[in-house]
């Protein structure tokens, strides 16, 4: 009977190619699951939301020393840019530089990753530090029920941007509020005019007074607060960056701002007893965009002056101590005042951004909000010794209440409750400061309470990670059982292995019903555990697919020791063979793990990779082919960009240069198409027989868009910079040609050159419109080295049918698996999917730092977008960083076609090498140091844990283009001819 490989009849392979399929779909389904699962651990192990309910607010013990309070926040101002002098020596902000030197406090707001609006506003307004999963459900209102200064006033009067102020006054009763429309914040236009609609509003709420009685008598009363968003120099700062002439004088613009509200509400009120807090909820990095923890992006000012707040002292060795005590982001205590802002004489004193809440709240003598952490500041308050210590013990038992809350719901919730030993007796402590009150000892009450409150912060910080240990053993073994998974369904799957084992079906079936039966009781005694300590549902899903996977790798016990047995029985040079593939392997993988911090190795590894490669091919095919010295320009060309700024500068010349050597790279690979083929080392990429006049004016099409695109490059740029806005003319140009362009691969030859080239040429237009800089010529300098792969894996193919024995021939034919369609899967295979992953990673690195929140470059939209609209920005950001990708994986398809291995065999050796990164950067998860370490740790691990993802997703668009590529099959012919 005829035998088709491992699969046996032909009607034995149908049903055995069913059940593959079958097994793949249940398996990509369930990789996206878990991962999905997984990735959602961290926001459990790191970002658990902090809030909890149920805590009575403290009442204070001591005057109010303000009536009212202005809070002034100018979004996205740095503080550099804030105190430093310009060119010319003059300091940008006069008004509140005389504020510093004659009437108030001042120092940096030390603000805690991520630095976004809606965090850093939380954070000065409500005095905690959101989860930071909030800012993915978007600014509109509150995911979350939480306190703030607002909830606490007697009336709150607010005027600025739609994207924050309605978080916190739309759903205020006690409130009077104004927003422009979302059209004003044009990013193509000066946005300082926000900042001055905001104060024009303000102004006129006080000339209405004037004939409105209740609005005046509302203003007369205590306990209120004006708060004005100034959007100006975060949408300046996005557009033209911090360094820019909009973005400096914006800096005058909230000055100017900041001295006309003064002016009006003491021209107003004339009762002195009014306070004024002027800062930032984030800063801005050199290229425009904020989010991590860079020192740009967390130091922002703060400006302190009025009713209740100590004048300017000069700094003396009483006073400027160093402490040893650190911020958020890891800033030391009394860190040196730069010589340049002028201020070295003035005390600093530096707070982190939660501190500013508890500091409004005291001095209009409200309770602080109940979820505050921060710290009252008392060196901004001018307050008698009692009313200070009242004020700090205040705030105290505040953040004592919410860690006594969070111990309630714990230890009610825990079959087993580990308390916070330092606090076992936080009723004493709390006693013996009364007792000091009393006793009017001060300072020693002062230094109990400000002990306490630490203790308390620490104890909260203790139940925010009670759950770790739990939590990251589940999801680390999870992650082992899902790799152990994946391997042993590549090796049944896709390799000749099951017909040289040869398990016994039949005792394995029974065996496997009495590990699914044990593997359910395990999992339904854990999770009635669970959910006795009334955990989340996420704690349920975690353990339910660990022990489900953990099963499945127990049920295959036979095949594991058979293979055992296998590999036993083999020679040592197959076990040295498959250790050094390992190592080699692991090794790669640790490479790409450094790349996420060091760009600069994949210089080396390119530098290298040229020379090897083309050393190797030198010894198998002619010099005079060319391929070789290909091979190695292609990887010295790629290993020049991440030598290259991660902040990619300005140069709309060199994106329009780019658009040309592009259009010239494809008319290279055209004529090669078209001419090269006879070669025998081209005869399976190329189809030089096929030369139909509609594919040439398809190319010819192809070519045009991208000179069109490189042209709106220009004419958008140019006129957009001179006249400040996009016109809606070129707006449709740039939609119409990237969307043109993307359809038109469709429709070209399937040979695997012609539709690879076109490929490349549909996708540059919307590359070259989304770009700003060197990225274009990255774009071009990517597909050569993706060509040089493929010439590489060509060659190697060739060689090895020339020099393949007959035995050899008939072993390969022999382990076909699915029909003819595809081989076995080989050891030598391991480096496609290996390459892919460091190709598939220089795409993420080439052009910049991608593992941090903040480097996508904004402007990047500008030739489609300039009004603000986050969600659809976004989408245009992301999707410039998916068309390199897509290359990459346009091109590993055709090698599987190329080489007949099978594609998804590939595929889950992808998704096993990026589990093995994704667990190492789990365990490099911070939690302690610097917050820009701490950010870019966990931004490294969701990025490989959503790769497996978004891989998936680009597989199957991908494919759209890549499924009917056809190589020629000479090469098989010749095969097939040895073996018979």
């Amino acid at each position: 009977m005829h035998s088709d490989g491992i699969l046996g009849t032909k009607a034995g392979a149908s049903k055995q190619r069913k059940w593959l399929k079958g097994r793949e779909r249940w398996l990509v389904v369930l990789g996206i699951i878990l991962h999905a699962v997984y990735m959602l651990s961290i926001f459990d192990i790191y970002f658990k939301s902090p809030i909890v309910h149920g805590m009575d607010p403290v009442t204070p013990r001591f005057a109010a020393p303000a009536k009212r309070l202005v809070l002034l926040v100018a979004d996205g101002l740095r503080a550099d840019k804030f105190f430093e002098p310009d060119a010319e020596g003059n300091f940008r902000a006069p008004f509140l530089r005389n504020i510093i030197k004659t009437q108030g406090r001042w120092g940096v707001s030390h603000a805690r990753p991520p630095t976004e609006s809606r965090p850093g506003h939380v954070a000065i307004i409500a005095g905690f530090y959101e989860d930071p999963s909030a800012v993915t459900k978007g600014w509109k209102a509150n995911p979350v029920e939480f306190d703030s200064v607002f909830n606490k006033s007697r009336h709150t009067f607010s005027y600025g941007s739609p994207d924050i102020v309605p978080i916190f006054c739309g759903g205020l009763q006690h409130s009077t509020w104004g927003t422009y429309p979302h059209e004003y914040e044009d990013f193509a236009t000066d946005a300082s005019f926000l900042d001055m609609w905001s104060l024009d509003q303000f102004r006129s709420l006080l000339n209405r007074s004037h004939e409105d009685s209740k609005l005046k008598g509302l203003l007369q009363q205590d306990n209120l607060v004006i708060f004005l968003h100034l959007l100006g120099c975060d949408s300046n700062g996005h557009a033209h960056r911090p360094f820019s002439s909009i973005y400096l004088n914006n800096v005058k613009v909230v000055d100017h701002v900041a001295e006309n509200v003064y002016s009006l509400l003491q021209d107003y009120f004339k009762d002195n007893r009014t306070t004024y807090i002027f800062t930032a909820d984030h800063g801005m990095s050199d290229k425009g965009s904020h989010g991590d923890g860079h020192p740009t992006n967390t130091d922002t000012p703060l400006v302190v002056w009025g009713a209740g707040v100590k004048y300017p002292r000069p700094i003396s060795s009483s006073n400027h101590s160093d402490c040893g005590f650190r911020f958020v982001d890891d800033h030391v205590h009394d860190a040196p005042t730069p010589t340049e802002w002028g201020l070295q004489g003035i005390e600093r004193v530096d707070v982190n951004q939660a501190d500013i809440a508890p500091l409004m709240s005291t001095l209009l003598g409200l309770p602080c909000p109940v979820n505050s952490v921060g710290s009252l500041p008392i060196d901004y308050i001018d307050m008698t010794k009692a009313d200070e210590v009242e004020a700090v013990l205040a705030n105290t038992k505040e953040i004592l209440n919410q860690f006594l809350r969070k111990s309630d719901i714990k230890q009610s919730n825990s079959l087993y409750f580990k308390p916070f030993k330092p606090l076992s007796q936080y009723s004493s402590i709390l006693d013996e400061i009364e007792d000091r009150i009393l006793a009017r000892d001060y300072d020693a009450a002062m230094d109990l309470s400000q002990n306490l409150r630490s203790l308390a912060l620490q104890g909260l910080h203790y139940f925010q990670t009670y759950d770790w240990l739990m939590l990251m053993s589940v999801i680390t073994l999870g992650y082992v059982g899902w790799m152990i998974y994946l391997v042993l369904h590549v090796l049944q799957s896709y390799t000749s292995l099951p017909g040289t084992i040869g398990t016994e079906q039949g005792g394995q079936k029974n065996n496997c019903g009495k590990i699914y039966l044990f593997g359910s009781i395990v999992i339904a005694i854990l999770c009635l555990l669970l959910l006795l300590e009334h955990s989340p549902p996420l704690y349920h899903a975690y353990m339910i697919m660990t022990s489900f996977l953990w099963v499945q790798i127990f049920s295959e016990y036979q095949f594991i020791k058979a293979l055992w047995k296998l590999l036993s029985g083999r020679r040592n040079y197959i076990i040295v063979k498959l250790l050094a593939t390992t190592a080699v392997s692991i090794f790669i993988l640790e490479f790409l793990v450094n790349s996420f911090t060091e760009r600069k190795l994949y210089t080396w590894c390119f530098l290298i990779t040229g020379v090897t490669a083309s050393i190797y091919l030198f010894k198998i095919v002619p010099w005079r082919s060319g391929i070789p010295i290909f091979v190695c320009i292609a990887c010295w060309f790629l290993s020049i960009f991440t030598l290259m700024p991660a902040e990619i500068p300005d140069n709309n010349q060199l994106v329009v240069v780019s658009g040309a050597i592009i259009i010239i790279i494809g008319i290279g690979a055209r004529w090669l198409d078209l001419h090269a083929g006879g070669n025998k080392y081209w005869l399976s990429i190329c189809n030089y027989e096929l030369k139909s006049h509609k594919f040439s004016s398809l190319f010819y099409l192809q070519a045009l868009l991208v000179a069109l695109s490189s042209v709106m490059v220009y004419l958008s740029t140019t006129h957009r910079t001179e006249k400040r806005e996009l016109l809606a003319v070129h707006q449709l140009i740039n939609w119409s040609v990237a969307g043109i362009s993307m359809i038109l691969p469709l429709f070209s030859e399937n040979s695997l050159l012609s539709r690879l080239t076109s490929i490349f040429l549909g996708f540059a237009p919307p590359f070259l419109l989304l770009s700003i800089g060197y990225e274009a010529i990255f774009y071009a300098a990517l597909a050569l080295v993706l060509m040089a792969w493929i010439l590489f894996e060509n060659t190697l193919l060739n060689f090895n049918i020339v020099n393949t024995s007959l035995d050899n021939n008939k072993k390969v034919k022999n382990n076909l698996i699915l029909g003819l369609e595809n081989r076995s899967m080989q050891l030598s295979d391991v480096r496609i999917p290996l390459v892919f992953m460091v190709l598939f990673n220089i795409a993420f690195f080439g052009t910049g730092n991608f593992a941090s929140i903040a480097s996508f470059e904004i402007s990047s939209v500008y030739r489609f977008i300039t009004i603000f609209s986050p969600f659809l920005m976004a989408a245009l950001l992301i999707f410039k960083l998916f068309i390199p990708f897509m290359l990459v994986i346009c091109v590993f398809s055709a090698i599987t076609k190329l080489n007949e291995v099978p594609r998804l065999g590939c595929y889950f050796l992808v998704i096993l090498f990026s589990d093995v990164m994704t667990i190492h950067f789990f365990f490099l998860v911070r939690n302690t140091g610097s917050w820009m370490e701490i950010g870019n740790s966990i931004s490294h691990f969701g990025i490989m844990s959503a790769q497996v993802v978004f891989v998936l997703l680009l597989f199957a668009l991908t494919n759209t283009f890549t499924k009917d590529i056809q190589c020629n099959t000479a090469a098989k012919s010749a095969r097939a001819q040895k073996a018979n």
